[in-house]
């Protein structure tokens, strides 16, 4: 591979990295908010949100509209992005709910409507909207990605540091949205299918611990490196040719399937 990082048969030719944020509400400018973008020849570089001269940072429903637009495009393009897309298999157990992740995701934003204008995820969490109680979890459950990581907490495990589980929650419905949005042109792994077509976009759970420390933070934020470190990794290994089996990683076949429900963590061995 060249020094460039470019390599002669890549699936992708954008690489979307996005360090996603559950604090206050839909429309809300967040700090903790960022995203970056990569190509074969570039290296990844942050996205300022639409009309930057009017406000400085992303707020949720921007990325989701940005993302929207961006991904209908014809280049192939594979997001990463640092929350959960789905629960553990004990949730489903719970509640009652076949593992169909599709139906989880509308399940899920009706109990869960955190994309509705001025809600926070803590308005639904502590009772005053939505029906939190119905669909609670167990910070106590980790999907077997998580336990496979070392590291990662559950995504019902609130209020602790590095916690993912407000993005979670606050991401989710968003998902539903872009689902609805772009059709088949959105594979979201490994839900879809764990080898991706070669056309369109894929949306993949990302979690930067596993790749920051591969690239120095040269003056970022703890935010920004995390998106950056997303959209460098998965331009890097697109370009040394790992990517592609890193989409179907070796599980036996039982926890293949328990892995198609709760969800991959791409990087995850």
């Amino acid at each position: 591979m060249s020094a460039d990082g470019v390599a002669g048969a890549r699936r992708f030719g954008r690489y979307i990295g996005i360090d996603y944020s559950g604090a206050a509400t839909p429309e809300t400018g967040l700090p903790g908010l960022r995203v970056y973008l990569s190509t074969p020849l570039r290296a990844p570089r942050e996205v300022p949100p639409p009309a930057a001269g009017r406000r400085r940072h992303w707020s949720r429903r921007a990325v989701a509209e940005w993302l929207a637009r961006t991904l209908a495009a014809d280049t192939p393009t594979v997001v990463g992005i640092d929350h959960g897309l789905s629960f553990p298999q004990a949730w489903f157990e719970r509640h009652g709910l076949s593992p169909d992740w599709e139906a989880f995701l509308v399940d899920f934003q009706a109990h869960w409507p955190c994309d509705l204008e001025g809600v926070r995820v803590e308005d639904i969490r502590r009772g005053r909207l939505g029906h939190a109680a119905t669909r609670s979890g167990d910070s106590r459950w980790r999907r077997l990605a998580e336990r496979r990581s070392g590291a990662a907490k559950s995504v019902f495990h609130f209020d602790v540091q590095g916690s993912v589980a407000k993005s979670t929650h606050a991401g989710l419905p968003w998902v539903l949205q872009l689902r609805r949005r772009l059709g088949t042109r959105l594979h979201v792994w490994p839900f879809d299918g764990w080898q991706p077509p070669s056309v369109g976009a894929v949306l993949a759970e990302a979690y930067p611990r596993l790749y920051s420390d591969a690239y120095p933070p040269r003056g970022r934020t703890p935010d920004q490196q995390d998106a950056y470190s997303i959209a460098a990794w998965l331009r890097d290994r697109d370009g040394d040719g790992t990517l592609g089996a890193l989409f179907c990683p070796a599980l036996a076949p039982e926890m293949l399937r328990l892995a198609g429900t709760e969800g991959w963590v791409l990087g995850v061995r």
